[in-house]
């Protein structure tokens, strides 16, 4: 049983994919249906494990495979979720369906489109499940090729330049990675990770240090950390919309949870030494994000500086190192996820109609696509922290858990600082909307459609989802707060 769900929900995407690959001449339709199809299987699989997951023993590893797969090395193919990485599967599936509904009109290869747009899904699942740090890694590694192909072939601008900066970024982090694995293999002689969590490890063949920064270092590229962040706006702006979705919904999240399950459960005692700097490092992140985009006039780019800003809470959560913090961080990944991929699916939705990003250029279109500029706005608000919706409760469950941070003494003011970030925050998006959706109609909006069937599908599941968190927070964060507190423990403050 444990091998039917974990497995093929990596597997779906993968079998979707083949099937289409197949193919000889498919229509466009044909393609579309199959990756929904596949899609929806895999995002219904990991609801049935939702439900049937054990909250109260979300501290254990649940629906765990372990086989033998490179004996030679010690390596398993082992799989498993938690409460740290259960809602980051759901959430994975989830954003892999809405995904395919956003690529609905894609003319351009449709049948290569998909292929590469499943991969991805398949890969990241797979990062979220992996319990042995070969099978990570190559996961880890599948997600590049992808994304290569999908910014290259079906992004715009400067699309190419873009998925090199993409590729290049990922792969120094990713070498880097490789070396901190290989120094935990030769220092423990395994590559199971939740054996070395238990370890908390000390001594190492290099410095506890060192190895610490060749870890945190791939995991601050992808989450992605100040100063490490400057292929994140290019990725976002000159990628396709779907793809835009898929980066700010979960590959950002590979980044925070690479920290919580891999740096600081293996390595509590070097987190607790050097939290500090990081939580320097966010707070920079925070407020530069911010203010960088409030100078952004192109409605994609201003969203993508907004996530630079907005994981810049994930990553003080997780470095405030108490439950509290490392839980509302794990559901900031959520929240950020849903409220961050509505945004890019609404700014893509928009440019559709209007054929422009340009603030400069919009202006009146509420009175001709209302339901576009009410889903809009509600994905704005949600992004601000408006109360009822995710990024509320994630965000004040974070501050909260910072601000009685014993991590080092001036917590509570870093924490403080933090809070000005919500109000930049209510700034740009505020003036991002009236910008382009109120004032005068402009005579070239006049016969703008509003949003169709599959796009108010697409709108309505992200906008519940929003709201369902933000109302009912519990439904996560008592999945969160098991996940994260044996690593808590280890840390010891």
């Amino acid at each position: 049983m444990n091998f039917d769900f974990l497995t093929f929900i990596i597997l779906f995407p993968i079998i979707g994919l083949i099937i289409i690959a197949l193919l000889r001449q498919p229509s466009q339709k044909t393609v579309k249906v199959i990756a929904l199809v596949s899609a929806l299987i895999s995002f219904a699989l990991s609801v049935v494990i939702f439900i049937g997951f054990n909250r109260l023993a979300g501290d254990q590893m649940q629906f765990e495979v372990k086989l033998p797969w490179i004996p030679a090395i010690n390596s398993f193919y082992h799989i498993g979720v938690d409460g740290l990485s259960m809602p980051l599967v759901i959430l994975t599936t989830l954003l892999g369906v809405l995904s395919v509904l956003v690529s609905w009109k894609i003319q351009l290869r449709p049948k290569e489109y998909f292929i590469w747009l499943l991969l991805l899904e398949a890969s990241v699942i797979g990062v979220f499940v992996s319990l042995d740090l070969v099978l990570f890694f190559v996961f880890w590694e599948v997600e590049l090729i992808p994304m290569y192909f999908l910014i290259s072939i079906w992004g715009s601008g400067r699309k190419e330049y873009s998925s090199i900066k993409y590729v290049i970024y990922t792969l120094v982090g990713s070498a880097m990675m490789l070396a901190g694995f290989l120094v935990l293999y030769f220092s423990t002689g395994s590559m199971d990770m939740t054996e070395m969590a238990g370890l908390a490890i000390t001594k190492s063949v290099v410095p506890v240090g060192v190895l610490f920064f060749l870890l945190i270092f791939a995991f601050a590229v992808k989450l992605p950390v100040f100063p490490l962040h400057t292929w994140l706006p290019d990725a976002h702006t000159d990628a396709p919309t779907a793809v835009s979705v898929m980066l700010a919904g979960v590959l950002l999240k590979m980044g925070g949870y690479g920290m919580i399950r891999l740096v600081v459960s293996i390595l509590p005692g070097a987190a607790r030494e050097y939290a500090p700097i990081l939580i320097i490092l966010a707070i920079i992140g925070v407020l530069y994000g911010a203010a960088v985009t409030l100078r952004q006039t192109d409605l994609k780019r201003l969203i993508a500086y907004s996530s630079v800003s907005h994981m810049g809470y994930v990553l003080l959560g997780v470095f405030a190192l108490n439950e509290l913090s490392m839980t509302g961080a794990s559901l900031q990944m959520f929240s950020h996820g849903i409220v961050t991929g509505l945004l890019f699916a609404m700014v893509g939705i928009t440019y559709e109609k209007a054929h422009t990003r340009d603030l400069n250029k919009l202006g009146g279109l509420a009175r001709r696509m209302p339901v576009i500029v009410v889903v809009f706005t509600i994905a704005g608000l949600a992004s601000l922290g408006l109360p009822a919706t995710s990024g509320f409760a994630a965000e004040f469950i974070t501050f909260l858990g910072a601000y009685s941070s014993t991590v080092f003494p001036g917590m509570q003011a870093y924490t403080i600082l933090g809070v000005i970030g919500i109000v930049l925050t209510a700034g740009y998006i505020l003036w991002m909307l009236q910008r382009a959706f109120y004032g005068p109609v402009k005579e070239e909006f006049d016969h703008v459609p509003d949003a169709d069937v599959v796009e108010k599908v697409l709108m309505f599941v992200f906008v519940a989802a929003i709201m369902l968190v933000g109302i009912y927070p519990a439904i996560l964060t008592d999945i969160f707060k098991m996940g994260v507190l044996p690593i808590v423990k280890m840390v010891g403050l």
